[in-house]
C-alpha cells in the first residue's frame, strides 16, 4: 500500500523550497510532508537576482543589493537610481542551507532522495516506490522542453564567472544591469556584471536565442569582455555557473488531473521576455499557501492577460528579427525612469502607466509584431473551434 502524505513536493529548487517557507509561513509546518529530489544540494549552483522595494521574505540572507542600476549599449550608456527598489542577489547555497535549517524543525516532514519517474494525478513514482498525497506540487520540467509551433520560443542562456581581480576593478554600489556592447551575431546578447565588492564580481555573458553555445563560445565572450570593457588582463576566477531559462508563450499546463499542481517555470511562472522567475514563484506559493491554510483547493494563480501579450510581442520582435535587442532596451531605459520600466516589467502597473513605455518603444517594428501575434492567436482558435466540430459530428 502507498504511503499517504498530506502534501508532496517533488524538486528542492527555488520553487518547493519558496513553497515550504509559505507553508510555514501560513502555519502549516505540521503537515505530513514529503520532499522529494534528486540529490542533496551542496554547491552554489545557482544566483537569483530580483528588483524588490523594502524588505522580501529572505533578507537575512540577501547576499548583495544595488540601488544604482547600469545600462549600456552602443552610443548610450547611464547609471540610474532605482529607488523605491533595490536590486537584489541571492545565491543558491545561501537559500538551501537556511531552508534546511528551517526544515529541520518540521516535525513531520520526510525527505528523500532519487530518480522520479512518474508524476500524476494525487501522487509520485520514486525508484520504484509510489506516494500519494492530497496535493502533490512539482516543479519538474517536462524533459526535453521542445519548440511548440505556433507559439515562439527561445532560450535565455548563459555563463557566469565570478572572478576576483588583483586591485581594485569594480565598484560596489552600482550593478551593472545589461551591457549590449558585445557582438550581437543577429542575436540579442548582453552581459551583467554584479559586483561584490571592489575586487571580486560575478560577470554574466548572456543570450536570447533558439540555440545553445559550445562551452568555448561562451568562455571565449567572456574573456572577451572582461579584457575589453572591465580592462582587466589578469584576474582568477573563483567560481563559474551555467543556466538554461526557456523564454516561450506557449501555455504550461498547470494541473496534472485534480490534486496535482505544477509549480515554479514547470507552472509558467518563468517571465516569458526577460526569464526573470524568483519573484513570480514567490507570489505563486503565497498563494498556494493561503489557499491551503484556508481549507480552499489551491487553484492556480493566474497573471493579467495584457502582460502575457506584451511579453509575446516582444519575443516576436526578437524571434523574427524585426527590431535589435540592443536598441529596444535603449529605447526603454533612455525614454523612461528605470523604476517606471522596472515596475513595467514586474507586472505591477496600471494600464496607463504603461502606454509611456509601451509607445518609448519602436511603434512599426512592435505594431507588426503585435498583429502577427493576435493573428496567430486567432489562427489557434479557429482550428481548436474546428476540432472541437469534427469531434461532436463524429459522435453524432
Amino acid at each position: 500500500m502507498a504511503q499517504h502524505f498530506d502534501y508532496i513536493v517533488a524538486g528542492a529548487g527555488a520553487a518547493g523550497l519558496s513553497l515550504l517557507h509559505h507553508l510555514e509561513r501560513a502555519g502549516l509546518s505540521d503537515r505530513r510532508v514529503l520532499l522529494l529530489d534528486r540529490a542533496p544540494k551542496t554547491r552554489n549552483d545557482r544566483t537569483w537576482c530580483f528588483w524588490e522595494a523594502g524588505e522580501g521574505p529572505f533578507e537575512p540572507i540577501i547576499f548583495r543589493r544595488w540601488g544604482r542600476l547600469a545600462f549600456h549599449a552602443p552610443g548610450f550608456s547611464r547609471t540610474f537610481d532605482i529607488a523605491p527598489y533595490a536590486y537584489k542577489m541571492l545565491r543558491g547555497l545561501d537559500f538551501y542551507r537556511h531552508m534546511d535549517e528551517r526544515l529541520a524543525r518540521w516535525p513531520r516532514l520526510t525527505r528523500l532522495y532519487g530518480e522520479l519517474e512518474a508524476v500524476g494525478d494525487g501522487f509520485v513514482r520514486l525508484e520504484g516506490q509510489t506516494y500519494t498525497a492530497d496535493w502533490v506540487f512539482s516543479s519538474v520540467l517536462p524533459s526535453p522542453l521542445a519548440p511548440r509551433p505556433p507559439y515562439q520560443h527561445l532560450l535565455q542562456h548563459f555563463r557566469g564567472w565570478v572572478l576576483e581581480a588583483p586591485g581594485p576593478a569594480f565598484d560596489p554600489g552600482v550593478a551593472t544591469f545589461m551591457d549590449f556592447r558585445v557582438e550581437q551575431q543577429g542575436e540579442v546578447r548582453f552581459v551583467y556584471v554584479l559586483p561584490f565588492d571592489e575586487r571580486r564580481a560575478l560577470v554574466e555573458y548572456t543570450l536570447f536565442s533558439a540555440q545553445l553555445l559550445s562551452d568555448a563560445q561562451y568562455e571565449q565572450g567572456l574573456r572577451a569582455y572582461v579584457g575589453e570593457h572591465l580592462g582587466l588582463a589578469q584576474y582568477r576566477v573563483l567560481e563559474t555557473e551555467a543556466g538554461m531559462i526557456p523564454m516561450t508563450d506557449a501555455p504550461f499546463p498547470t494541473r496534472i488531473g485534480e490534486r496535482t499542481l505544477r509549480i515554479g517555470t514547470a507552472g509558467g511562472q518563468t517571465k516569458a521576455s526577460t526569464g526573470y522567475t524568483f519573484q513570480r514563484i514567490q507570489h505563486q506559493c503565497r498563494h498556494i499557501a493561503q489557499s491551503l491554510a484556508q481549507d480552499r483547493p489551491p487553484a492556480p494563480q493566474s497573471n493579467p492577460a495584457r502582460f502575457a501579450f506584451y511579453d509575446s510581442v516582444l519575443l516576436n520582435v526578437f524571434a523574427k528579427k524585426r527590431y535589435p535587442g540592443a536598441r529596444a532596451f535603449s529605447d526603454l531605459f533612455r525614454r523612461r525612469p528605470a523604476p517606471q520600466v522596472l515596475k513595467f516589467l514586474d507586472e505591477s502597473t496600471t494600464l496607463l502607466e504603461e502606454l509611456p513605455v509601451l509607445f518609448s518603444m519602436n511603434v512599426p517594428a512592435f505594431t507588426l509584431a503585435a498583429l502577427d501575434v493576435l493573428a496567430s492567436a486567432v489562427s489557434r482558435q479557429l482550428s481548436a473551434f474546428s476540432a472541437q466540430r469534427s469531434a461532436f459530428s463524429r459522435k453524432r
